[in-house]
Protein backbone atom coordinates (compact mmCIF):
# COMPACT_ATOMS: atom_id res chain seq x y z
CA UNK A 1 0.00 0.00 0.00
CA UNK A 2 2.56 2.50 0.99
CA UNK A 3 4.12 1.86 -2.39
CA UNK A 4 1.31 2.34 -4.15
CA UNK A 5 1.04 5.71 -2.42
CA UNK A 6 4.54 6.99 -3.57
CA UNK A 7 3.80 5.94 -6.94
CA UNK A 8 0.88 7.38 -7.40
CA UNK A 9 2.36 10.79 -6.12
CA UNK A 10 5.06 10.25 -8.43
CA UNK A 11 2.67 10.05 -11.19
CA UNK A 12 0.75 12.65 -9.75
CA UNK A 13 4.07 15.13 -9.77
CA UNK A 14 4.48 14.06 -13.74
CA UNK A 15 1.06 14.84 -14.78
CA UNK A 16 0.67 17.87 -12.78
CA UNK A 17 3.41 19.21 -11.60
CA UNK A 18 4.99 20.12 -8.51
CA UNK A 19 2.94 23.20 -8.08
CA UNK A 20 -0.56 21.79 -9.51
CA UNK A 21 0.21 19.02 -6.80
CA UNK A 22 0.62 21.30 -4.01
CA UNK A 23 -2.65 23.06 -5.20
CA UNK A 24 -4.93 20.50 -4.93
CA UNK A 25 -3.33 19.02 -1.89
CA UNK A 26 -4.30 23.07 -0.18
CA UNK A 27 -7.89 22.73 -1.76
CA UNK A 28 -8.55 18.91 -0.33
CA UNK A 29 -7.31 20.47 3.08
CA UNK A 30 -9.45 23.32 3.49
CA UNK A 31 -12.26 20.86 2.22
CA UNK A 32 -11.72 18.89 4.91
CA UNK A 33 -11.22 21.82 7.32
CA UNK A 34 -14.61 23.02 5.98
CA UNK A 35 -16.74 20.04 6.38
CA UNK A 36 -14.88 18.91 9.87
CA UNK A 37 -18.15 18.87 12.19
CA UNK A 38 -17.68 21.03 15.24
CA UNK A 39 -16.05 19.79 18.36
CA UNK A 40 -18.21 20.63 21.54
CA UNK A 41 -15.96 20.15 24.85
CA UNK A 42 -18.59 19.37 27.44
CA UNK A 43 -17.18 19.81 31.24
CA UNK A 44 -17.15 16.70 33.42
CA UNK A 45 -18.98 16.08 36.62
CA UNK A 46 -17.30 15.15 39.66
CA UNK A 47 -18.67 11.67 40.02
CA UNK A 48 -16.50 8.07 38.44
CA UNK A 49 -12.72 10.66 39.65
CA UNK A 50 -14.14 13.53 37.32
CA UNK A 51 -13.77 12.11 33.97
CA UNK A 52 -17.18 11.41 32.81
CA UNK A 53 -20.65 13.65 32.22
CA UNK A 54 -24.40 12.12 31.56
CA UNK A 55 -24.74 11.43 28.40
CA UNK A 56 -28.08 13.27 27.59
CA UNK A 57 -25.34 16.26 27.24
CA UNK A 58 -23.15 13.94 24.66
CA UNK A 59 -26.45 13.13 22.98
CA UNK A 60 -27.86 16.26 22.28
CA UNK A 61 -24.32 17.38 21.23
CA UNK A 62 -25.10 14.87 18.67
CA UNK A 63 -28.46 15.77 17.47
CA UNK A 64 -27.15 19.47 17.27
CA UNK A 65 -24.63 18.29 14.68
CA UNK A 66 -21.71 18.58 16.79
CA UNK A 67 -19.14 16.37 17.78
CA UNK A 68 -18.84 16.02 21.96
CA UNK A 69 -15.66 15.73 23.43
CA UNK A 70 -15.39 15.17 27.30
CA UNK A 71 -13.17 17.60 29.57
CA UNK A 72 -12.03 16.19 32.45
CA UNK A 73 -11.96 17.72 35.82
CA UNK A 74 -8.67 19.76 36.36
CA UNK A 75 -6.85 22.66 38.45
CA UNK A 76 -4.17 22.97 35.29
CA UNK A 77 -5.05 25.84 33.48
CA UNK A 78 -2.31 24.74 30.97
CA UNK A 79 -4.26 21.86 30.66
CA UNK A 80 -7.38 24.00 29.93
CA UNK A 81 -5.95 26.03 27.36
CA UNK A 82 -4.98 23.38 25.98
CA UNK A 83 -8.29 21.55 25.67
CA UNK A 84 -9.28 25.35 24.57
CA UNK A 85 -6.80 24.66 21.71
CA UNK A 86 -9.19 21.92 20.13
CA UNK A 87 -12.63 22.45 21.12
CA UNK A 88 -15.19 24.65 19.15
CA UNK A 89 -17.52 25.58 21.86
CA UNK A 90 -17.67 25.05 25.84
CA UNK A 91 -20.86 23.14 27.80
CA UNK A 92 -20.35 23.67 31.28
CA UNK A 93 -23.41 21.19 32.76
CA UNK A 94 -24.86 20.39 36.20
CA UNK A 95 -24.17 19.21 39.32
CA UNK A 96 -23.19 20.23 42.54
CA UNK A 97 -23.90 23.37 45.11
CA UNK A 98 -21.26 25.93 44.69
CA UNK A 99 -19.28 27.16 47.74
CA UNK A 100 -20.62 30.35 48.64
CA UNK A 101 -17.69 31.77 50.17
CA UNK A 102 -16.48 32.02 46.32
CA UNK A 103 -19.03 34.93 45.96
CA UNK A 104 -18.42 36.37 49.60
CA UNK A 105 -21.09 34.28 52.01
CA UNK A 106 -21.35 31.56 55.08
CA UNK A 107 -22.83 28.12 54.09
CA UNK A 108 -26.82 28.57 55.16
CA UNK A 109 -27.81 25.05 56.65
CA UNK A 110 -29.60 24.38 53.71
CA UNK A 111 -26.63 24.11 51.78
CA UNK A 112 -25.98 21.04 49.79
CA UNK A 113 -23.18 18.69 48.61
CA UNK A 114 -20.26 21.27 47.89
CA UNK A 115 -16.61 19.58 45.88
CA UNK A 116 -14.16 22.07 45.96
CA UNK A 117 -12.23 20.55 43.37
CA UNK A 118 -14.59 20.95 41.14
CA UNK A 119 -15.51 24.79 41.80
CA UNK A 120 -12.03 24.88 40.96
CA UNK A 121 -12.61 23.31 37.35
CA UNK A 122 -15.92 24.55 36.79
CA UNK A 123 -14.73 28.78 37.54
CA UNK A 124 -11.72 28.29 35.54
CA UNK A 125 -13.03 26.63 32.88
CA UNK A 126 -15.69 29.13 32.03
CA UNK A 127 -13.45 32.23 32.84
CA UNK A 128 -11.10 30.74 29.83
CA UNK A 129 -13.60 30.21 27.88
CA UNK A 130 -15.46 33.28 27.95
CA UNK A 131 -11.95 35.00 27.91
CA UNK A 132 -10.84 33.64 24.76
CA UNK A 133 -14.27 34.09 22.88
CA UNK A 134 -15.56 30.53 22.58
CA UNK A 135 -19.23 29.80 22.59
CA UNK A 136 -20.18 28.94 26.24
CA UNK A 137 -23.31 27.34 27.12
CA UNK A 138 -24.02 27.54 31.33
CA UNK A 139 -26.57 24.54 32.20
CA UNK A 140 -28.30 24.46 35.79
CA UNK A 141 -24.78 24.49 37.48
CA UNK A 142 -23.29 25.62 34.71
CA UNK A 143 -25.54 28.62 34.46
CA UNK A 144 -24.68 29.38 37.90
CA UNK A 145 -21.33 28.46 37.51
CA UNK A 146 -21.38 31.23 34.96
CA UNK A 147 -22.92 33.83 36.84
CA UNK A 148 -20.01 33.40 39.81
CA UNK A 149 -17.25 33.31 37.67
CA UNK A 150 -18.30 36.32 36.10
CA UNK A 151 -18.86 38.02 39.70
CA UNK A 152 -22.59 37.28 40.60
CA UNK A 153 -24.03 35.60 43.45
CA UNK A 154 -26.24 33.13 44.44
CA UNK A 155 -29.30 32.01 46.54
CA UNK A 156 -27.51 28.83 48.44
CA UNK A 157 -31.59 27.51 49.07
CA UNK A 158 -34.71 28.74 47.28
CA UNK A 159 -36.95 27.51 49.51
CA UNK A 160 -35.26 29.44 52.63
CA UNK A 161 -34.02 32.11 51.15
CA UNK A 162 -36.41 33.80 48.59
CA UNK A 163 -39.07 33.80 50.69
CA UNK A 164 -41.77 34.71 47.71
CA UNK A 165 -41.16 31.87 45.45
CA UNK A 166 -43.51 29.47 44.93
CA UNK A 167 -42.94 27.13 42.00
CA UNK A 168 -41.60 23.95 42.81
CA UNK A 169 -37.90 23.76 41.55
CA UNK A 170 -36.73 20.40 42.56
CA UNK A 171 -39.57 18.19 40.19
CA UNK A 172 -40.48 14.83 40.49
CA UNK A 173 -41.52 14.37 37.18
CA UNK A 174 -39.31 12.63 34.74
CA UNK A 175 -36.59 15.06 32.75
CA UNK A 176 -38.47 14.73 29.55
CA UNK A 177 -41.22 16.38 31.39
CA UNK A 178 -41.40 20.58 31.53
CA UNK A 179 -43.37 20.77 35.14
CA UNK A 180 -43.17 25.14 35.37
CA UNK A 181 -43.65 27.75 32.85
CA UNK A 182 -40.71 30.31 32.31
CA UNK A 183 -41.43 33.96 30.72
CA UNK A 184 -38.72 34.61 28.06
CA UNK A 185 -37.11 38.01 26.98
CA UNK A 186 -38.65 38.69 23.50
CA UNK A 187 -35.46 40.68 22.60
CA UNK A 188 -33.36 37.84 23.52
CA UNK A 189 -30.84 35.57 22.24
CA UNK A 190 -32.59 32.66 23.90
CA UNK A 191 -35.88 33.84 21.72
CA UNK A 192 -34.27 33.27 19.39
CA UNK A 193 -33.01 29.57 19.86
CA UNK A 194 -36.32 29.09 20.63
CA UNK A 195 -38.47 29.77 17.96
CA UNK A 196 -39.79 33.04 18.91
CA UNK A 197 -41.42 31.71 21.77
CA UNK A 198 -41.81 34.07 24.89
CA UNK A 199 -43.26 31.10 27.15
CA UNK A 200 -42.43 27.84 27.73
CA UNK A 201 -42.38 24.79 29.66
CA UNK A 202 -39.39 23.79 31.39
CA UNK A 203 -37.99 20.51 33.44
CA UNK A 204 -36.54 21.93 36.85
CA UNK A 205 -33.82 20.01 39.08
CA UNK A 206 -32.57 22.97 41.92
CA UNK A 207 -32.33 24.21 45.21
CA UNK A 208 -29.76 26.66 44.07
CA UNK A 209 -30.49 30.05 41.82
CA UNK A 210 -28.63 33.56 40.56
CA UNK A 211 -29.34 35.57 42.66
CA UNK A 212 -27.51 38.95 41.94
CA UNK A 213 -26.58 39.07 38.30
CA UNK A 214 -23.23 39.69 36.68
CA UNK A 215 -21.98 42.31 35.67
CA UNK A 216 -21.95 42.70 31.91
CA UNK A 217 -24.67 39.85 32.05
CA UNK A 218 -28.26 40.29 31.82
CA UNK A 219 -31.62 38.28 33.01
CA UNK A 220 -33.87 37.03 29.42
CA UNK A 221 -35.91 34.23 31.42
CA UNK A 222 -37.27 33.97 34.81
CA UNK A 223 -40.04 31.33 36.25
CA UNK A 224 -43.73 32.77 37.65
CA UNK A 225 -41.85 33.63 41.22
CA UNK A 226 -39.46 35.34 39.78
CA UNK A 227 -36.56 32.90 40.04
CA UNK A 228 -33.93 33.64 37.37
CA UNK A 229 -33.80 30.70 34.85
CA UNK A 230 -31.32 32.06 32.08
CA UNK A 231 -28.87 34.71 31.58
CA UNK A 232 -27.13 36.43 28.36
CA UNK A 233 -23.76 38.42 28.23
CA UNK A 234 -24.66 41.59 26.90
CA UNK A 235 -24.15 42.02 23.49
CA UNK A 236 -22.42 38.57 23.19
CA UNK A 237 -24.56 36.30 21.68
CA UNK A 238 -21.84 33.30 22.15
CA UNK A 239 -22.20 33.51 25.80
CA UNK A 240 -25.80 32.14 27.57
CA UNK A 241 -26.51 29.89 31.22
CA UNK A 242 -30.14 27.97 31.79
CA UNK A 243 -31.27 26.64 34.92
CA UNK A 244 -33.39 24.52 33.55
CA UNK A 245 -31.79 21.07 31.77
CA UNK A 246 -32.55 21.32 27.56
CA UNK A 247 -30.37 18.47 27.02
CA UNK A 248 -33.00 15.80 28.46
CA UNK A 249 -35.59 16.36 26.00
CA UNK A 250 -33.28 17.22 23.50
CA UNK A 251 -31.38 13.59 23.65
CA UNK A 252 -34.28 12.14 23.98
CA UNK A 253 -35.81 13.24 20.38
CA UNK A 254 -37.94 16.85 21.33
CA UNK A 255 -37.20 19.44 18.69
CA UNK A 256 -38.16 22.17 21.60
CA UNK A 257 -35.03 22.80 22.73
CA UNK A 258 -32.71 21.58 20.23
CA UNK A 259 -32.07 25.33 18.78
CA UNK A 260 -29.89 26.06 21.65
CA UNK A 261 -27.57 23.29 20.62
CA UNK A 262 -27.97 24.27 17.30
CA UNK A 263 -27.00 28.02 17.74
CA UNK A 264 -23.68 26.73 18.92
CA UNK A 265 -22.47 24.60 16.24
CA UNK A 266 -23.85 27.66 14.00
CA UNK A 267 -21.70 30.04 16.21
CA UNK A 268 -18.47 27.82 15.40
CA UNK A 269 -19.61 27.32 11.67
CA UNK A 270 -19.37 31.05 11.27
CA UNK A 271 -15.74 31.68 12.57
CA UNK A 272 -14.68 29.29 9.67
Amino acid sequence: MRRFLVLALAVAAVVFGPAELNAQKNKKAAVAIEQRMPVIGVSAKAADGGGSTNMTYINAVRRAGGVPLIIPMTGDSLQIAAVLDVVDAVIAVGGEDFDPQLYGEQPVRALGEVVPARDVFDLMLIRMAVRSGKPLLGICRGEQGLNVAMGGTLYQDIPSQKKDSFVKHSQKAPGTYGTHKINVDPQSNLCKMLGGKTSVNVNSFHHQAVKDIAPGFKVVATSEDGVVEAIEMIGNNKVLGTQFHPEIPTAAGSDEFLGIFKHLIELVKETK
